[in-house]
């Protein structure tokens, strides 16, 4: 709780992911891939809860042996492919009244802290904002890009200031990084979204924006929990 809002965490992780088989519950280190998210959800100050939503057995046994809570099955519909995961959330909700700030934690983000989180609610709670995203420095900036066109001509995905000739003169560029999405309960239930007008974030180091896509994201994380465990 935080200035007498009450926060659920909620833990998203359905069964069938196709990229990356089973990649919620990979083993890492002897433990699921999901644990690291359940210890940055169990160190946070202002978690009141924290909540697993899923559609699989193993990966409910998983969060439980995590210590995550696992109140309810996630439907089948809401376990594809295709679902939306602010679907995913308002489900959560509806089965879990009476919360008014969510935080949204993917498993695929192993390496967001406690602080993380907290930075993230408390930047929403003390700016007023209707939701607060977590986002990184992107180091290739758009300016530098291009579009190619059918007879190769290149033109510029964005036009520079006039004024930038070096890459330090660029203005920063951040990018989403998966880790924390926190938003009040009823405007995320009218907007349907965590990015919207008003939407404020908080910056995260490069070294804790890794997302779990491929298999070689997950192996860069193995090789960064072994090298943890063997120093």
């Amino acid at each position: 709780m935080i200035d007498g809002l009450r926060v659920l965490g909620l833990v998203p992780a359905r069964g069938g992911s196709k990229g990356l088989p089973a990649k919620n519950i990979a083993p890492v280190g002897g433990r699921p891939l999901l644990a690291w998210t359940a210890d940055a959800a169990h160190g946070s100050r202002y978690l009141d809860r924290t909540v697993l939503s899923t559609d699989d057995e193993a990966i409910a046994a998983a969060g439980e042996g995590c210590g995550l809570e696992v109140p309810f099955r996630r439907p089948t519909a809401l376990a594809s492919d295709t679902a939306a995961t602010i679907d995913v959330v308002v489900h959560a909700l509806d089965i879990l009244p009476g919360y008014d700030l969510l935080v949204l934690l993917q498993p695929t983000s192993p390496l967001r802290t406690a602080a993380d989180i907290d930075a993230a609610i408390e930047r929403l709670v003390a700016t007023g904002a209707p939701s607060c995203v977590s986002v990184v420095s992107v180091e290739q900036s758009p300016y530098w890009m291009v579009r190619i066109a059918d007879n190769w001509e290149v033109t510029p995905l964005l036009e520079p200031p006039v004024s930038a000739t070096r890459r330090q003169e660029l203005p920063p560029i951040h990018a989403l990084n998966g880790a924390v999405y926190a938003a009040r309960v009823d405007w995320l239930r009218r907007e349907r979204r965590f990015v919207g007008d008003g939407t404020v974030a908080v910056v995260m180091p490069a070294e804790r924006s890794l997302d779990i896509d491929t298999m070689a994201d997950l192996e860069r994380f193995r090789r960064l929990v072994n090298k943890d465990l063997n120093a």
